[in-house]
């Protein structure tokens, strides 16, 4: 259910404080998911969050993700301190007995380095990640990115996570969403993204999936 990181930490070059919300229709899952992401650069770093709504169910929102990020930097340190939040909740079932889950929350306390420009930048972090109630150690590692294909009209961006569940003897989580965006004016965005996955939300096996998207820059 994480979705993309579309306004990262290397935004610091181009603006202080950024905000969007996205519709998207998953074709391969069969139903719509909302996103809105904030991002506000300070004097001490960074703070990105993000919250997801899936809409697949009769009732209306079928399932919540939510995740806030800060980043400690200042000009004289070469990398960031990262602290993160995250978790959520979903329902299963027909409609007549659905039943209800969480999504485990995790802490997830590291280093992050960032780097770029208005044409092109990355960002990444790894630190250790602290499930509620995991009896193993786990880590993650992210990297994020964004290039403006063509200026003011196209940007590829993205990110890609690898996480562990269970400790390093269990499996490992792989999950990305490269997004394509056409900018229709500084306002309005169509494009959409690809999912590809392994070892993601109770699917054992790779899997990919695309969507269609519009996005208000708020």
């Amino acid at each position: 259910m994480k979705k993309i990181i579309t306004i990262i930490t290397f935004f610091i070059a181009i603006t202080v404080s950024a905000q969007n919300f996205q519709l998207h229709r998953d074709f391969e899952r069969g139903h719509y998911t909302t996103t809105f992401e904030l991002f506000k650069v300070d004097k001490y770093g960074n703070t990105y969050t993000f919250v997801d709504f899936d809409y697949n169910a009769s009732s209306g929102i079928s399932g919540g993700y939510y995740e806030i990020a800060r980043v400690l930097k200042t000009e004289k340190m070469p990398v960031g301190l990262h602290v993160e939040y995250n978790g959520g909740l979903g329902t299963f079932g027909p409609e007549s007995s659905l039943g209800g889950y969480t999504i485990n929350e995790a802490w997830i306390f590291g280093a992050n380095y960032a780097k770029g420009n208005a044409k092109w930048g990355f960002s990444t972090y790894a630190g250790y990640k602290a499930f509620t109630n995991a009896g193993e150690a786990n880590y993650q590692i992210t990297g994020t990115w964004y290039v403006n294909l063509i200026e003011n009209k196209l940007t590829f961006s993205g990110f890609a996570d690898l996480w562990s569940e269970n400790g390093l003897s269990d499996k490992t989580v792989f999950l990305s969403e490269p997004q394509l965006w056409y900018h229709l004016n500084k306002t309005f965005s169509v494009g959409g993204e690809v999912e590809f996955s392994n070892n993601f939300a109770y699917e054992f096996e790779f899997k990919v999936r695309p969507t269609l998207a519009i996005k208000w820059n708020i």
